[in-house]
């Protein structure tokens, strides 16, 4: 009986929103989540920044983490600045709206191989939007925030698996 040996390299994801307490790292957890259910933790990792730092340290805002928890989601993650080292350290930085995009664009560093793209690029039903920012809202708008991250985390993790 033969051996098979399998070579390949981690991928390494980065979502990125503003502050890293809302909509980053809800992606984070949706596509953490992604990951386990098929199987795909000893080929992809992922974590979340902000490209601001007004909630370095802090968990995800309790509203994001009462809408990940109804999903089965739980997010232990704590908000951390995005950093020049990101670029080196991540192959996709995917941003939730243009803002965050442009910021990132802005600081790249010219030895960085990351791919940089924007959270909605994978959103069938409303490709290139931003993801919106749930902060000032309500319940209703964590829950739309969800529903465009989870579909989102699926069509970029489809594009992978085609890679």
């Amino acid at each position: 009986m033969g051996s098979f040996f399998y070579f390949y390299t981690m991928i390494n994801v980065l979502f990125v929103c503003l502050g890293n307490i809302c909509r980053s790292p809800l992606a984070e957890g949706i596509f953490s989540k992604l990951i386990t259910e098929n199987k795909l933790t000893h080929f992809i990792q992922c974590d979340s920044a902000g490209v601001a730092s007004y909630h370095v340290g802090e968990l995800a805002d309790k509203r994001t983490r009462a809408n990940a928890q109804s999903h089965g989601i739980d997010l232990t993650h704590r908000a951390r600045a995005f950093v020049k080292a990101d670029f080196l350290n991540f192959d996709y930085i995917i941003a939730m709206d243009k803002s965050n995009l442009e910021h990132i664009i802005k600081i790249k560093t010219a030895n960085s191989n990351a791919e940089i793209l924007l959270m909605r690029e994978f959103d069938n039903n409303l490709i290139g939007a931003d993801v919106p920012d749930p902060y000032y809202g309500n319940e209703n708008d964590f829950e739309n925030v969800f529903q465009i991250l989870t579909n989102s985390c699926n069509e970029f993790l489809n594009t992978l698996n085609k890679k």
